[in-house]
């Protein structure tokens, strides 16, 4: 399966599962969604269970809390992660807020599902990264996965967790692995490792990060498109580089991550959002107060350009190969 097929799947075992769960959005319904996440998820499973809502972010995550607060499991989907500011209130004021305001009377068991990054040349408005934004807030958990094996797994465990998740799609994934060579043929994921995914129900645990390579020298902190983007970074640069898959930066795996940097003493931390405020500068800080004794060099950061994202210089603000081998060669000169 590719990723568009794999999160179809998740959404299929769920619905057919449980009763409770029920996915509505803009587009999501008979067109099946922008990406086609949610093809033939209406036809399947009825109208009720699978639906269009009007183009209004906040109605339709406020309903969503509306339907959680009742014992729904709703997931609904914010066509691409730029418009989800106009619901941020919702998720910051109430859904993240529910379960402690209530004690523990009432909880918001939704998943946010919404494509992010760039990649597709989408400009200043379908290209944005917020993941930091949303792991500021405490009671909201923060899921994005690399691979589809990973995208199914991930998404029912969001569906069956009973706190609200912001599950955030890498777009530029959808169809293939991208290692940000964009000028070379681009790849599938028939073949790979990952593209292996079960019909049926499993989930992959939420806060479990994977290591998708081992190395010796310097440990790199990726997630979603980066991971890819890095791993090819590493195999060009001939550096024997440990690469972390964080898959969910709330709750985040700071075990994996801690062990590894004792073990190369050097880390790199790569992500496609703005550097300024980005959630690297928080990987930054939990590196440093937990591993600075076995550090050997500064802890490297490769992130986007602190501008909005540009649609005429794409891959000029796309964090590419070039500069996370620039970032292994520095931490290793060091």
């Amino acid at each position: 399966m590719n990723m568009i097929q794999a999160l179809n799947s998740a959404l299929d075992v769920m619905l057919a599962n449980d009763p409770n769960v029920l996915i509505f959005g803009e587009d999501v319904g008979y067109f099946g969604g922008v990406f086609r996440v949610t093809d033939g998820l209406q036809k399947k499973h009825g109208l009720t269970r699978c639906f269009d809502a009007p183009i209004s972010e906040g109605g339709i995550i406020a309903t969503a809390i509306g339907m959680g607060a009742y014992g729904l499991r709703p997931v609904p989907e914010i066509q691409f992660a730029d418009y989800i500011l106009p619901a941020y209130d919702q998720l910051v004021s109430e859904a993240a807020r529910l379960r402690y305001r209530s004690g523990g009377e009432f909880s918001a068991p939704i998943t946010v599902r919404s494509p992010y990054g760039g990649g597709i040349f989408g400009g200043q408005t379908h290209s944005q990264s917020p993941e930091a934004v949303f792991a500021h807030i405490t009671g909201l958990k923060t899921v994005i996965p690399s691979n589809p094996y990973d995208a199914k797994g991930l998404l029912i465990a969001s569906i069956e967790c009973d706190d609200p998740v912001i599950f955030l799609e890498p777009k530029r994934l959808y169809n293939g692995p991208f290692d940000g060579r964009h000028d070379r043929q681009l790849r599938t994921w028939a073949g790979h490792a990952a593209g292996e995914v079960p019909e049926g129900h499993y989930t992959v645990p939420l806060g479990k990060a994977a290591t998708v390579r081992e190395g010796k020298d310097v440990t790199v902190i990726a997630y979603g498109t980066m991971v890819h983007v890095a791993l090819g970074a590493i195999e060009e640069s001939g550096i024997d580089a440990e690469l972390i898959d964080l898959r969910s930066i709330v709750p985040l795996d700071i075990d994996a991550i801690v062990a590894s940097v004792e073990r190369t003493g050097r880390c790199v931390i790569v992500h496609e959002a703005s550097r300024f405020g980005g959630f690297g500068g928080e990987l930054s800080a939990l590196v440093q107060e937990r591993c600075f004794y076995r550090l050997k060099s500064p802890i490297e950061r490769v992130a986007g350009w602190d501008t909005p994202y540009p649609h005429a210089f794409e891959w000029d603000y796309f964090v590419g190969p070039a500069r996370i081998a620039a970032a292994l060669n520095r931490a290793m000169e060091a």
